[in-house]
């Protein structure tokens, strides 16, 4: 039944668009969603600060916002590399990278969901839209993060990381975005048809250079001026009108 209103939704949309051109929505039409993890879909990022963090206190360093926002996004190993950079340790980007996710590796399996993230991948898994996750994480810590959750991300028909061989470059860079396309099993007549959900600067930035349409559910602290590039900001998918973009709302 959840199936047939789903589709009944979206071919009653189509006809309503067809016989009033002039009032269709200037959004394009959603076939395909992928989704970041860490601070969207899993509350994770809490995480990486407690951690990082606990390796600064050693050096009398902080981890405060503004470098955070700089970093998240990056690949892993980029990430530890900024840090170290930016903070000027007295240790590798390798020596620091290893550190942090020995203390990650720990914390990962338990990481909660964010509000609103089970129910609309659920929905969408349902309605037969096409779901991948593209994430900065390395394919060890996502196996980690999502272990206790996999009738969650079941839903999903494939996953790219960021050590996948084809992500030659992070986020901002929209690598990950065009492997992640390039993979479902129907291919989207355009990339404006893919709706990206991503929480970070760095990974709006990823969408739109791949083309794609961006909604951002950035943190509370998140310089309003960084989320312009979006095409639509919120401050939780729990608000999410899916009808905006053509789809069947959620029940």
């Amino acid at each position: 039944r959840a199936w047939f209103s789903c589709h009944f939704f979206r071919a009653v949309l189509l006809v309503s668009r067809m016989d009033n051109p002039g009032a269709a929505s200037s959004r394009p039409q959603i076939t395909h969603v992928i989704f970041d993890l860490d601070g969207l879909l899993l509350d994770t990022e809490s995480l990486y600060t407690l951690c990082t963090q606990k390796i600064l206190d050693r050096y009398g360093k902080t981890y405060d916002w503004p470098l955070k926002t700089r970093v998240m996004g990056r690949k892993p190993l980029d990430a530890a590399g900024f840090i170290v950079d930016a903070l000027e340790l007295p240790i590798s980007a390798e020596e620091f990278h290893t550190e942090l996710y020995s203390l990650l590796g720990e914390l990962f399996p338990d990481a909660e969901m964010m509000p609103g993230g089970k129910a609309l991948i659920k929905h969408f898994h349902t309605c037969g839209i096409p779901l991948a996750v593209a994430t900065s994480s390395a394919t060890s810590s996502y196996e980690l993060k999502v272990s206790k959750k996999m009738d969650t991300f079941s839903c999903f028909g494939h996953t790219v990381c960021s050590d996948d061989p084809d992500v030659k470059h992070g986020k901002p860079a929209p690598d990950i975005y065009f492997v992640a396309a390039s993979r479902f099993a129907s291919i989207p007549k355009s990339n404006t048809n893919v709706l990206v959900f991503e929480d970070a600067p760095n990974g709006v930035a990823a969408a739109k250079a791949a083309g794609m349409t961006c909604v951002m559910v950035p943190d509370r602290r998140t310089d309003p001026e960084k989320c312009k590039q979006a095409d639509k900001v919120l401050s939780s998918l729990e608000l999410l009108d899916l009808t905006e973009w053509g789809l069947p709302p959620l029940k």
